[in-house]
């Protein structure tokens, strides 16, 4: 096994600094899994982060000791949000007790092991980033009696407290369903309660963890907007995993059942070749369909892109002009 300071592999068996066993990037190396990493399109391309802003925002991150989805999930749209001085904070550590088979995050048993100060921490980050809006979101955490839910709340807590004026939106995870826990985070002063699909019904129990569920994201987010009426809810779906149109426009329609307000729409990209492959790449033009056909079920907004993620942009979602996405012209990634 390797430890922390080590060359690890994705797929590896490693040690944390804090003792804890992960996997790198969640799944395990497979010698029968394919490698060859699929051709991408030609209207998807990213840039290499740079910039002033960009440093400015990895040095508050690092110097307050906080995890952000954009470095765990390998998120291609890393170096536009913090070159904007934006970021997504993963709050609860960067090891997850799950592993779904779309997700780049470290897969392990954090025993426990909560930093106290996160709540702190992350409050003094949005402060410095002078954020106008910011995402939390976390790691599964089933090693904890309620999921985490207090202490995420008290995250929420601690960033309202510093600065009142910040819109703050939290992506959750499922908490296995309890009432309970999703109360406490609903109820803790955020102003958009998240939780994401994922991918259609058929295609759930390939993609995500068994311990998440199609119906059980569902329940959470019809629970969530029940406890809190004043909370906006949202959701999200990767295409091209093999879903058909009609799936998608069913998934689509139960997310409206359970009156979810927000959606966005993105292209899975495999993030390591210990992955699902992607199956299909969804054009923009399929992409702007989609998003006219979610407008016309009663959303909010729905914003679809090739390089959309769930809290790519987030701010802008209530401008209703698909992130302002449709006048950029989209590349081939190198």
């Amino acid at each position: 096994m390797n430890t922390a300071n080590d060359k690890i592999k994705s797929g590896d068996k490693f040690r944390t600094k804090n003792g804890i066993s992960a996997i790198k990037d969640g799944i395990k190396t497979d010698r029968h899994q394919q490698k060859k990493t699929e051709k991408k399109p030609d209207w998807l391309r990213v840039k290499i982060p740079t910039g002033d802003k960009y440093q400015r925002v990895k040095h508050t991150v690092d110097s307050h000791n906080l995890s952000t989805v954009c470095e765990e999930s390998h998120c291609p749209n890393l170096g536009e949000c913090w070159s904007h001085g934006t970021a997504t904070i993963m709050l609860m550590g960067s090891i997850c007790t799950r592993a779904c088979k779309f997700c780049s995050v470290d897969t392990g048993n954090p025993r426990g092991l909560l930093d106290p100060n996160e709540p702190k921490n992350a409050a003094k980050s949005v402060k410095l980033m002078k954020l106008r809006y910011v995402v939390l979101t976390s790691v599964d955490r089933d090693d904890l009696k309620d999921g985490g839910a207090a202490h995420y709340a008290a995250c929420v807590e601690a960033i309202k407290s510093s600065s009142p004026d910040v819109k703050v939106e939290a992506l959750t995870p499922d908490f296995s369903g309890s009432k309970a826990s999703i109360r406490t985070i609903a109820t803790s002063g955020l102003d958009v309660f998240a939780q994401n699909l994922e991918t259609v019904k058929r295609l759930t129990t390939k993609v995500r963890d068994p311990r998440a569920g199609y119906h059980q994201t569902l329940e959470v987010l019809a629970f969530a907007k029940k406890i809190n009426d004043q909370v906006i809810t949202k959701s999200s779906l990767m295409l091209g995993l093999g879903e058909t149109e009609n799936e998608i426009v069913e998934s689509m329609l139960d997310l409206r059942k359970n009156n979810v307000e927000l959606l966005t729409l993105g292209q899975y990209l495999r993030p390591t070749p210990n992955h699902l492959p992607v199956s299909d790449w969804i054009s923009p033009e399929k992409f702007k369909e989609y998003r006219g056909i979610g407008l016309e079920m009663g959303f909010s907004e729905v914003a679809a892109g090739p390089l959309v993620r769930s809290s790519y942009r987030a701010d802008r979602i209530f401008e209703n002009n698909n992130l302002g996405l449709d006048n950029i012209p989209l590349k081939r990634v190198d």
